[in-house]
């Protein structure tokens, strides 16, 4: 009988990283992988007080492991200093997390590590990766939109002008699509709004967003677009390089 793959899943430690990771690890144990899942210590006792102990026992192939961040103790009610997460993500998680991985290589039962899917922000995890000559799956959390301005911030946004490396240029706001500009009355505030409500824009808008709705609902769908790209992933990435 063949073995399962073996995923390693490391989001970067904030919720909006790691709620779209625990989905990806879901659909991945629903089709036969042995699951790792990888949170820094503090965000492991959140989800104990949000989920309780019972949660993360995990499954025989779903388990819940921790690697320290490094920094010192703060409220574990609320979010960590950012700045100093990031430091901490540079600094102290390559050492651990390569650590971890080696203890899942050589523990009992065995069950190697076939690929790490690590958050597109976390280099660490790929340089472990690469020292252990292990796979890695980069997995970006936020919107496509939101990736392409990461992947192409300085090549072409500020050679176009949106952003300027020293100075930041004000640009309008937009409200719902429709721009706002700084110096902004409360009457120019309404008569966008009532725009967005009852206007010929605001209708245009409104059917715009209702065909990009069904768009995302076929690319889901059983043989749409997404579902066939991640079964694409999964056979001819993943389960072709575990075998």
């Amino acid at each position: 009988m063949d073995q399962k793959p073996h995923a390693v899943l490391v989001p970067y430690p904030a919720q909006g990283h790691v709620n779209p990771f625990m989905q990806l690890a879901k659909l991945l144990r629903c089709n036969g992988f042995h699951i790792t899942f990888v949170n820094t210590e503090f965000n492991h006792k959140r989800l104990i007080k949000s989920l309780g102990e019972e949660f993360v026992k995990g499954l025989p192939d779903f388990q819940f492991e921790t690697i320290p961040d490094g920094l010192p103790e703060s409220d574990k009610d609320a979010t960590q200093d950012i700045p100093m997460l990031c430091d901490a993500i540079r600094n102290n998680f390559y050492v651990p997390f390569k650590e971890l991985v080696n203890k899942l290589n050589t523990s009992s039962p065995h069950i190697p590590v076939t690929c790490i899917i690590a958050d597109g922000l976390l280099a660490f995890a790929g340089r472990v990766a690469k020292d252990l000559g292990i796979q890695e799956v980069q997995f970006w959390t936020a919107s496509a939109c939101g990736f392409l301005g990461y992947l192409h911030y300085e090549m072409n946004l500020s050679k176009e002008g949106f952003f300027h490396s020293k100075n930041w240029k004000k640009k309008p706001f937009t409200l719902l699509g429709m721009e706002i500009n700084h110096d902004v009355k409360r009457e120019e505030i309404t008569k966008l709004v009532m725009e967005m409500m009852e206007g010929k824009k605001g209708k245009e808008m409104k059917q715009k967003s209702l065909e990009w709705k069904k768009k995302a609902k076929n690319a889901t769908d059983l043989k749409g677009s997404s579902y066939n790209n991640f079964h694409k992933l999964i056979t001819e990435v993943l389960h072709r390089n575990a075998i």
